[in-house]
């Protein structure tokens, strides 16, 4: 089956397949006290700067709420986007887990801003109201937008004024980073970035997530944090050496440029085939459009994607680090064929 879901129905890269074969050699200790993790943490410190203390979690959702956990506390409130995964597609697990209220805000692109922000700061020092303690990004969007460096810092330094942290979920932060032509550090440490959800799932990796803090304050308990969210992993080895070819040997920029240049290479060939229909702007590798109705029953027949709203019928395609040339000409034929059937 090839699909245009979720990059989350990719394989595992095959150098990744060989790191966690040879990480299976003998015993190591557990817990994350093994040599692939500590050389792990070596890279992402060399990837975000020194002020990097990562925490090697199961999967996106833990990483949200683990970072969010370390940021707030249960009469606080986390602002974010009206379509934030947090917001729609992790069941309330963050509010769930934190006890903290989550404060959803309207946005056309997927995308907070200072702007944005201002009016949910009220009420301060009131007793009868959650206080204003975190915002949540993503990047790229739930819509397949990115935030410039510029977008982010201007988010980071506005809410630092009111002692408020930013959390950045990266589930497809390598993606962004290729987009925009920046490192990670730059994308996060440098932009004011105080918390931060790395995935590395949805491009080419088995399941392989992480908090990764960049103030001490927040780093000081995570590791209790983690434990008690049970997000601790025994056989951390086979997480680690997951991230040693992903970063070490550039597989990162390779998989999520690949699947960017796919996603363009999809979108002109929707366009090519009549349906110029898109909702927002392809930075990614995540496309939103219109189609009609009948159209999409038929693809459904033979793809799998997920239908983004369906009273506008709109849909979501994505493509991931495997995508290859013959699937998106193949789709687009499909879509040709289908239109005049």
């Amino acid at each position: 089956m090839r699909s245009f879901g979720s990059d989350n129905h990719s394989g595992i890269h095959p150098a990744v397949l060989r790191a966690i074969e040879a990480a299976n050699a003998d015993h190591q200790i557990a817990y994350g006290d093994d040599i692939y993790t500590a050389r792990a943490k070596q890279l992402i410190k060399q990837h975000f700067g020194e002020s990097a203390e990562p925490y090697f979690v199961f999967n996106g959702t833990g990483a949200n709420i683990v970072a969010l956990s370390a940021c707030v506390q249960s009469f606080h409130s986390i602002l974010c986007a009206k379509t934030a995964h947090i917001a729609v597609d992790e069941c309330g697990a963050p509010e769930f887990m934190t006890h903290a209220a989550l404060r959803e805000i309207e946005t056309p692109d997927g995308k907070l801003t200072p702007e944005l922000i201002a009016p949910r700061l009220i009420n301060w020092g009131f007793e009868h109201h959650s206080q204003p303690k975190a915002v949540y990004i993503s990047q790229c969007t739930e819509l397949g937008t990115v935030y410039t460096c510029e977008e982010i810092k201007a988010i980071a330094d506005y809410i630092h004024q009111y002692g408020m942290y930013l959390h950045l979920d990266g589930a497809r932060l390598a993606n962004a980073a290729v987009a925009l032509g920046k490192s990670f550090k730059e994308m996060t440490v440098d932009c004011g970035v105080d918390i931060l959800s790395f995935g590395g799932t949805k491009n080419g990796l088995l399941m392989c997530e992480a908090v990764i803090a960049f103030r001490p304050e927040l780093a000081e308990n995570l590791k209790y944090i983690r434990k008690q969210r049970a997000q601790l992993y025994s056989k951390m080895r086979y997480v680690g050496c997951q991230l040693i070819p992903y970063l070490e040997e550039g597989i990162w920029r390779e998989n999520a440029a690949h699947a960017n240049a796919m996603a363009q290479l999809l979108r002109q060939g929707i366009v090519e085939a009549g349906y110029d229909t898109f909702t927002q702007s392809t930075d990614a590798n995540i496309l939103l459009l219109k189609m009609p109705k009948n159209l999409i029953d038929k693809l459904l027949e033979k793809y799998f994607f997920y239908i983004w709203d369906e009273n506008e019928n709109e849909i979501r395609l994505v493509t991931s680090w495997d995508t290859t040339k013959e699937d998106v000409r193949v789709f687009v034929e499909d879509v040709k064929r289908l239109s005049v059937g």
